[in-house]
Formats: C-alpha cells, structure tokens, sequence
C-alpha cells in the first residue's frame, strides 16, 4: 500500500491494529464520496463531477461511520479541503482530522 505521507502510513498501523483487536471494522482506503455529480453548463460545457476522497473510514464499536483525514497544519487550510469539508457536513459527515 503506498500513502501520500508516512503520518497517513503510521495511522494505517494503527486502525489495523485496532481492526485487529476488534475495536473497529469494515475499514476502507481511499473512500470515494461524490459531492456534486457531473454535469453540463448552459454552454455545453462539460464539468467533471467533485469528489472527496477520505483516507479511512470505518466502524467503531457503537457503530457509528467514522471518516478520516490525515492532514498537516498546512494541508488543513488548504481552501479546497476547507470547501469539501463544509459540502461533507451539507451531506450529514463529519470528518475527523489526525
């Protein structure tokens, strides 16, 4: 498995081992969520759909979906994060950032 980063690679270990244990289940790389399905303008022209892409999501044990993030002070004020974190929260998903 190849991560962006070796903090995304070091969390990994840890809901694997927690997986393991039984704390947590149905764990998932890279789960896709489409935030605003393709489409074409007025024009014609056509818009790719948006998605975002969590790094783990996951079951824990009172059942609740947890979604993941692994980012960095910087990549937390990235304007782009920022505005699909606000269209994740219109969907009804929190996201939890490490």
């Amino acid at each position: 498995i190849r991560f962006d980063s070796q903090k995304e690679a070091v969390r990994y270990m840890e809901l694997k081992g927690m997986l393991e244990a039984g704390l947590i289940k149905d764990i998932r790389l890279q789960h896709h969520f489409t935030l605003q399905e393709a489409f074409k303008t007025i024009d014609g022209e056509p818009v790719r759909k948006m998605e975002y892409v969590a790094d783990f999501t996951y079951i824990d044990q009172q059942g609740n979906f947890i979604i993941e993030d692994v980012k960095s002070e910087a990549t937390r004020k990235d304007k782009v994060y920022r505005l699909k974190k606000k269209l994740m929260a219109q969907k009804g998903y929190t996201i939890t950032e490490v």
